[in-house]
């Protein structure tokens, strides 16, 4: 199933990307390098997975899975920027700015946010629904989610934070794509309050293992598996869960989050046993 799904996912976003050869080919390419040049495509596989739970065909869920993996690669464009996190490998391979220049990996990221939403007006839902995943996307992607959680962990470069504020700004940051990965695919369902509350339950738990796992990656791991530079976080002083709690308290912080996305889990009616390979993939990954 999440091979056919990965499968569904490749066509239909290069079938949403602009042609390489079209002008302006250096942007239009530059956008093509950044989302299909791999991935685990994580995030379009909980928007199958949770529209799947509730019984909704795949077809109804390309638009949303998508949109968010072009959300995710524009992301992960600004992140690599000399003025942000200024790295030079991404899926093992050069970053957009160091492949193209630093103009063309701006301007593409800008482009696949737009993309982003443009693709995610097509999805074949009914109106009042299609606007509450409009909104679900803008909030994860601003101020109040992924630009919001970058901005605070700029802003704490080389301080030390307390558990509480690298909590918060990881849920920005890196759970709020995740939870509206999961959301979207519940919203595509009209899924009813206590149905999103426990897919939304299951997404924060989902987001803070996610982080935590990429924490100890970032110690234990090299660039070779990784796809990206290892150590990044060390060099650049930043706060982590292996910092704060210890490598032993960071992997007990890990399974604390895998059970409540267990708990979370048994709550729903439908089949959720893929919601719960992914998860257990996200605590289990090696790069």
């Amino acid at each position: 199933m999440l091979r056919d799904w990965l499968a569904r996912c490749e066509a239909a976003l290069d079938a949403a990307l602009p042609a390489g050869d079209c002008a302006p080919q250096r942007l239009h390419s530059a956008m093509r390098y950044a989302v299909l040049g791999g991935g685990k495509r994580f995030r379009p596989l909980l928007v199958y997975a949770s529209g799947h739970s509730l019984g909704v065909a795949p077809a109804h869920l390309d638009a949303a899975a998508v949109a968010v993996e072009m959300i995710h690669a524009y992301s992960l464009i600004h992140d690599d920027l000399p003025a942000m996190d200024d790295d030079a490998l991404r899926r093992g391979r050069p970053t957009v700015h160091i492949a193209f220049d630093e103009a063309t990996a701006i301007l593409a990221g800008d482009a696949l946010q737009t993309c982003a939403f443009d693709t995610l007006c097509r999805a074949p839902v009914p109106d009042a629904i299609a606007r509450q995943m409009l909104a679900t996307l803008a909030q994860a992607t601003g101020a109040a989610g992924m630009a919001g959680g970058q901005a605070l962990d700029m802003d704490a470069t080389g301080q030390q934070q307390t558990l509480q504020a690298l909590q918060h700004m990881h849920g920005l940051k890196t759970g709020a794509l995740i939870r509206a990965s999961v959301r979207l695919g519940a919203l595509t369902a009209d899924a009813d309050a206590e149905t999103l509350r426990s897919m939304d339950t299951f997404a924060s738990a989902l987001g803070l293992a996610f982080q935590i796992r990429d924490d100890l990656l970032d110690i234990e791991g090299d660039a070779a598996d990784l796809g990206k530079t290892a150590g990044k976080d060390a060099a650049q002083g930043k706060s982590t869960y292996p910092a704060l709690l210890g490598m032993q308290g960071a992997r007990a912080a890990l399974q604390e989050q895998r059970q409540r996305m267990d708990d979370a889990l048994s709550d729903l009616a439908g089949d959720t046993r893929v919601l719960a390979e992914l998860a257990q993939r996200a605590t289990e990954r090696r790069h």
